[in-house]
């Protein structure tokens, strides 16, 4: 089961990894995606800062349980955010936000059952 865990966690970890970067860059395939949405420019890399953090926290949670599971729930609860901002937005383009957030409760599961 720890296999699991370590798996889903770094592909999860890389994934947001890669999405912080894309805001902190500013690339120009998210930037507008987040303004559809409502997320003010100077929020935006915050977002990117929670990311990076929840990353952090998903690889330390591998060597300590409580740490994953905390990082774990920040993860769900950014994705879910991210959806409900979609939604607010009359976004129908937020498959990506929500595959994050069952991804992130399936590395919260792994992680609880492996501790």
């Amino acid at each position: 089961m720890f296999i699991a865990t370590v798996i889903v966690s770094v592909m999860l970890a890389v994934a947001l990894t890669f999405s912080a970067i894309g805001k902190l860059t500013k690339n120009p395939s998210v930037i507008p995606m987040l303004e559809q949405v409502g997320v003010p420019a100077d929020k935006i890399p915050w977002l990117a800062y929670a990311e990076l953090l929840g990353a952090v926290g998903l690889l330390v949670g591998l060597a300590v349980w409580p740490i994953g599971v905390a990082a774990a729930v920040g993860v769900i609860l950014y994705f879910a955010g991210a959806v409900a901002a979609h939604l607010r937005a009359k976004d129908k383009d937020f498959a990506p936000a929500a595959g994050l957030a069952v991804f992130a409760v399936v590395a919260l599961v792994l992680r609880v059952l492996s501790a």
